[in-house]
């Protein structure tokens, strides 16, 4: 049963920020999702460098899909080589 109050995240593979062009160790995970796109309990996670946090967290807000932000030491890692977070189309700086 999923928990809408408390929803659990997509799992990330490895640590790398997500913006554009950065290679950094993220320390940072964006929790966001698109609501017409995704259901309630969908949390997308896009990771962030220290660098980078407060850009990303702006994107994702100015289009209302934030939905909250924590350490990396709170996301699942996957064991999985084919799967990872959903980052495509994270903005550059």
């Amino acid at each position: 049963m999923t928990d809408l109050f408390n929803p659990a995240p997509d799992t990330i593979k490895e640590l790398v920020c997500s913006a554009r062009g950065c290679g950094a160790e993220a320390q940072w995970g964006l929790l966001w999702n698109n609501p017409k796109l995704h259901t309630a309990e969908r949390r997308k996670v896009w990771l962030a460098c220290d660098d980078h946090r407060e850009h990303l967290e702006q994107f994702l807000g100015a289009r209302d899909f934030l939905r909250g932000t924590v350490p990396v030491s709170e996301l699942e890692m996957s064991g999985d080589e084919t799967s990872g977070p959903g980052v495509a189309g994270a903005p550059t700086r």
